[in-house]
């Protein structure tokens, strides 16, 4: 899907938030070549907002910047993901006990309807993206409850390289993994909530590491498997390729096209 093009207000804020939400939904993929000319095009804006937001984007390690072979879409590792989750937990567990010295009756009745939510059945893609949004919304808010900027700010930068890694994961789990998963994460849920109206920070830390831990393991387990049914002598640009098609060709036909045009025209020359 093509970019929308931006009305010109602060044109290199616009164009990173614009850039940065094409990464995070996924209409970019990890590995992806992004070509300024085309991004500048596409949004209706000169090229230096374009490179400004890149290099924004690359200060987050959203995307890599090569100077001899252009600009990426950021790739994550296992090992880049474990480091990722150790800092997540631990800005948890400080915003989990801001968040019990600050909960009132409002706080939990916000979970409490984050909960009915999450517990509604996942039967397609749009209550997948749904379910997602609300997983989301009940971590920001522990953070929002928490009472700190600066700690709600390293949890979204944080939480952008594991959108990342969710896509680095392809297909995701089957149905019946999926609903096994979607069971747990929200008893997982259940407990800290649980645990936050009793205002019990050990009962709290202990639901926070469990049910962030399980993520982890469950994230890297995924990416792991990726990788392992790789080819080792596969092209680094054609399994960049063959995931983005993979994913997104069904659904997004004209973006694959798109996104594969640069490569194509390489070859030309």
């Amino acid at each position: 899907m093509p970019l929308e093009p931006l009305i010109k207000k602060r044109a290199t804020d616009e164009v990173y938030s614009s850039l940065r939400l094409a990464i995070l939904t996924r209409e970019f993929l990890p590995g992806q070549r992004l070509l300024a000319d085309e991004l500048a095009s596409q949004l209706g804006v000169s090229l230096t907002p374009v490179r400004h937001a890149l290099q924004q984007l690359a200060v987050e390690s959203l995307v890599e910047i090569h100077p001899r072979s252009g600009t990426y879409v950021a790739s994550i590792s296992c090992d880049d993901l474990a480091e990722t989750f150790e800092i997540r937990l631990a800005l948890e567990l400080l915003a989990g006990r801001r968040c019990i010295a600050r909960m009132g009756g409002d706080g939990l009745e916000r979970f409490q309807a984050l909960l009915e939510g999450l517990g509604k059945p996942v039967r397609n893609a749009g209550d997948m993206k749904q379910h997602e949004a609300l997983n989301l919304e009940f971590h920001r808010t522990l953070f929002e409850l928490a009472g700190s900027k600066r700690l709600s700010d390293l949890y979204e930068s944080l939480n952008a390289h594991i959108q990342i890694a969710r896509v680095h994961a392809a297909e995701g789990p089957r149905p019946r993994a999926l609903r096994e998963r979607l069971l747990q994460e929200q008893a997982e849920h259940e407990a800290i909530v649980s645990a936050l109206a009793a205002g019990s920070l050990p009962k709290l830390e202990t639901a926070l590491r469990a049910h962030i831990t399980r993520s982890q393991e469950s994230l890297i387990s995924a990416i792991g498997a990726r990788d392992a049914q790789r080819p080792a002598d596969e092209p680094a640009e054609d399994k960049k390729r063959q995931r983005m098609q993979k994913a997104h060709q069904d659904e997004h036909p004209e973006v694959a096209r798109a996104l594969n045009k640069p490569t194509r025209q390489r070859r030309k020359k």
